[in-house]
């Protein structure tokens, strides 16, 4: 092995050795995951266009506005990183921002990530033709409310450009702290 690269070219030829350090140099990628996510909703600055605030911008917004409506710190997350997506999956953003957020919050807050595209549809799917009740395959589901809210008050609300929204400097440290967690740990995810 190197001092930079293990030897193997199939993982099954791998040595503990080499393992040892993969592991080890995956916890130091894996601790900078709060870094990644911070550029991702910056980069979403200079996307989908036509809207009077971008996408960074309305992502800050939606956040601001769930800790206005007093939101736990892990729903004002969620509303911060639900288009961060929008980048490489925008036709199912929804899902992949889901992906992201699941492992360190409880499964409600996945499912209103994961469905927020659908239940969004009611504000526009009459103009674009698509179905805009959509979200009504959804209505016994326990959590059709709290999506419900999630999309009314946060994430449809939040296209104002004089609306007076806080930084990213302020959601930072709850950021850090949600994607510092121990992932899959039953006791937040219920799983």
């Amino acid at each position: 092995m190197s001092t930079t690269q293990v030897a193997f070219t199939q993982m099954k030829d791998g040595t503990k050795a080499e393992y040892e350090y993969l592991h080890g140099l995956e916890a130091q990628y894996i601790a900078r995951t709060p870094d990644r996510i911070i550029e991702s909703l910056r980069r979403l600055g200079g996307g989908l266009e036509g809207y009077q605030v971008s996408r960074y911008e309305h992502s800050l917004q939606s956040a601001t506005r769930a800790e206005a409506d007093g939101a736990d710190i892990e729903m004002i997350v969620a509303a911060l990183v639900h288009d961060i997506g929008d980048e490489l999956a925008p036709e199912n953003h929804s899902q992949l921002a889901a992906a992201i957020i699941r492992p360190y919050v409880r499964a409600e807050v996945t499912w209103v990530v994961n469905m927020h595209g659908i239940f969004q549809q009611l504000y526009y799917g009459h103009h674009v033709g698509i179905d805009p009740n959509a979200r009504d395959a959804y209505r016994d589901h326990p959590w059709f409310d709290s999506c419900a809210t999630f999309c009314e008050r946060w994430d449809q609300a939040s296209f104002d450009p004089t609306y007076p929204t806080k930084p990213l400097e302020h959601f930072e440290p709850m950021l850090r702290d949600v994607f510092s967690r121990h992932p899959f740990d039953p006791a937040i995810t219920g799983e």
